[in-house]
């Protein structure tokens, strides 16, 4: 049965080219926020980034109708809040060890880990398609890593990246389970509040130790970020409640080939054909794989 707010679409042509727009902002936000960990490290990069958004989707959430979460709201939001701060932190420390190509790739396969979750939290039966594109996209994987460290020039720092890329993932498909629940309890705004502020929250109590200030010239760029991550966060939701995710799905990986010309332009970095070929069949995998639960097949930077 389709949602209310499915029944009035005639043609998902705007939401799938919307859907686009969003994911270009986002893979968009992957390349600054490398820069920014490259300069300041993940640590500050995540708290300052929190902490910014906080202030602009507090601002929204201050000007519109409004109402306090409850309790139960709020430790939804909580819970969701520390997976998300763990996905954060792996994904983008490990992102800035790695080409931007080889862990957008690597990142495909949370959806992977969001069907086994499904099956596992849910009770969710696995059919057998899903388990045949789980292990299309675990070849995949080892194909991109196999092009990585078959290289004589690989470094321990990219072994290390691949792992928080990859650990990342499955922390992310744990998150794809909670945020669906928490769809039915919140608006996108407040959902964007009080996980910007909950991340805060969370990262704050090692500030004494870990925080410095931000300098000057990197303010510009943090705020470029957070205006990315917001944007293409709005722009997301807006789409998949207008339209069908069979049809939004597949845009989505075209954050690849962002990563691909943004990695390019910033970094030098140049795709092997192993990292194109090990994509390919991560993507392939997912989107065989979504026609067992299209609600759970979304690529990470949906929540990032």
């Amino acid at each position: 049965m389709k949602s209310p707010s499915l029944s009035g679409v005639v043609s998902p042509v705007t939401p799938v080219l919307v859907c686009a727009l969003a994911i270009f902002l986002l893979s968009a936000m992957d390349a600054a926020m490398k820069i920014l960990v490259i300069a300041v490290g993940v640590y500050n990069t995540v708290l300052w980034r929190s902490m910014l958004a906080s202030v602009v989707a507090g601002t929204a959430w201050a000007a519109g109708p409004r109402s306090l979460p409850t309790p139960s709201v709020l430790r939804l939001h909580a819970l969701r809040a520390v997976i998300v701060g763990i996905v954060l932190l792996s994904f983008f420390w490990g992102l800035a060890r790695l080409p931007l190509a080889d862990g957008i790739g690597l990142s495909f396969v949370a959806p992977l880990f969001a069907l086994l979750l499904a099956a596992l939290l849910l009770g969710e039966r696995i059919q057998r398609q899903a388990i045949w594109a789980s292990l299309a996209g675990i070849a995949g994987v080892v194909i991109i890593m196999a092009g990585q460290f078959g290289q004589g020039n690989y470094t321990g720092d990219a072994l290390l990246g691949t792992v928080a890329v990859l650990a990342s993932t499955v922390f992310y498909a744990y998150n794809l389970i909670l945020s669906r629940r928490q769809a039915l309890v919140a608006k996108p705004i407040e959902i964007m509040l009080f996980q910007n502020l909950c991340v805060a929250a969370v990262l704050l109590p090692a500030a004494p130790w870990l925080a410095v200030a931000l300098p000057g010239n990197l303010w510009l760029p943090l705020a470029g970020v957070t205006a990315l991550s917001l944007s293409g966060q709005f722009l997301m939701s807006w789409s998949y409640a207008r339209a069908e995710a069979q049809y939004l799905i597949p845009t989505e990986y075209s954050a690849f080939i962002w990563a691909i010309v943004f990695g390019w332009l910033f970094f030098d970095e140049a795709a092997t054909w192993t990292t194109l070929a090990g994509a390919a069949l991560i993507v392939a995998s997912c989107l065989i794989a979504s026609r067992s639960n299209p609600k759970l097949a979304e690529p990470i930077e949906a929540a990032v």
